[in-house]
């Protein structure tokens, strides 16, 4: 009989090729019915989905039928997986019946998908077109398609955008550096929200200014100081005659030719390279690159960038309105708040000579 023949013997009687013809038509309809049991439990719904695949990955293991037959098991093995967020399983699935039967539209869709879900997009608009040139008028693959290319499109802007804002922020640390000036922790931004420094195309930094009046725990702000100008043109315009008054000044005492302008001097150490450029990330599509932490690049960086501004108590530092935004942020003792920070106050006021004194510090 068949059944006793060793593997790989070809039969030798009639009666041992039928008996091998049988055993083929009984593996072939076990393969089929195990096919059509696996679509039944795949319309059952989620809680049949693995019955569905053991049933297919029986009938493919039968090794029964054609290429064409088995390109069907694997590429309903491939929609289960599908259905289960199993991708790369039916990834692999999909592309083994493709392999079997390249004209298998349903393996082609579903290659493409998983594809879209494992973020493969070059890939899954490859399987689309494939599949509609075996089918034009596949309204799936068509709709599909132009999923995974507006997806494309999305990720591609995106990762300019990334790319950009990674390229501007570094320009800005190492104009800073260039420059030896010193950034520290950003204090208020409650006050600054995502203000930040911008580098122009003339290679000059623009800064946003946080000017407080310490007398009411009031501010303000200078959008665009460029760091070739001088103090003195932005309070002309701000407490010119024809200026509004500020509205908690009901004596008047911020008049133009009352105003000071303070920097705080500042004990501590500067931020790192890294930790400049973190923060000048945040808010910015680049803000979660994970490649920016790298923590044994900073453990080993000079933590200090630029000079340090000594130990000591605070002091005011009266600043001179005829130099220029430069000129006054490299000042040795002078620490960017994130963003530069400045106190106004009025010399009519009584306030004036209690800040003079040193009685007056910037809340931390």
């Amino acid at each position: 009989m068949a059944l006793w023949m060793e593997k790989g013997a070809e039969p030798q009687t009639e009666s041992e090729r039928a008996d091998l013809d049988a055993i083929a038509a009984l593996k072939e309809s076990a393969a089929i019915e195990l096919k059509e049991k696996g679509n039944e439990f795949v319309k059952k719904g989620k809680k049949h989905y693995s019955d569905a695949i053991d049933c297919y990955t029986r009938a493919i293991n039968n090794q029964a039928l054609s290429d064409p037959e088995t390109s069907v098991l694997f590429s309903n093995r491939a929609h289960a997986n599908l259905l289960l967020g199993n991708y790369r399983r039916a990834l692999t699935d999909a592309e083994e019946a493709i392999r079997l039967s390249n004209s298998n539209v349903k393996a082609l869709y579903r290659a493409a998908k998983a594809c879209l879900s494992l973020n493969l997009l070059a890939e899954s608009i490859s399987h689309c077109k494939k599949g509609l040139e075996v089918d034009p008028s596949n309204e799936g693959l068509e709709k599909l398609l132009g999923q995974v290319e507006a997806k494309k499109m999305e990720l591609e802007q995106r990762e300019a955008q990334v790319s950009k804002a990674l390229s501007e922020a570094k320009d800005i640390v190492s104009a800073i550096e260039k420059r030896g000036l010193k950034v520290g922790k950003p204090m208020y931004q409650e006050l600054t929200g995502s203000r930040k420094p911008v580098l122009d195309k003339n290679s000059i930094l623009h800064w946003p200014v946080l000017l407080l009046y310490p007398e009411v725990m009031s501010s303000d702000f200078i959008e665009d100081f460029c760091e070739t100008e001088m103090f003195s043109p932005h309070l002309d315009m701000m407490f010119s005659e024809s200026a509004p008054p500020l509205p908690w000044d009901e004596e008047h005492n911020y008049a133009r030719d009352a105003v000071e302008i303070y920097y705080e001097a500042k004990s501590g150490d500067p931020l790192s390279k890294t930790k400049i450029l973190r923060y000048l990330l945040e808010g910015t599509p680049a803000s979660n690159l994970e490649s920016m932490v790298d923590k044994e690049k900073e453990a080993t960086e000079n933590s200090k960038f630029g000079s340090s501004a000594g130990k000591g108590s605070s002091k005011w530092v009266k600043v001179n309105e005829k130099r220029t935004l430069y000129d006054i942020l490299k000042e040795t003792n002078f620490i960017i708040q994130g963003i530069p920070v400045f106190a106004v106050v009025s010399k009519r006021s009584s306030f004036y000579k209690e800040f003079r004194a040193g009685g007056w510090a910037l809340p931390q």
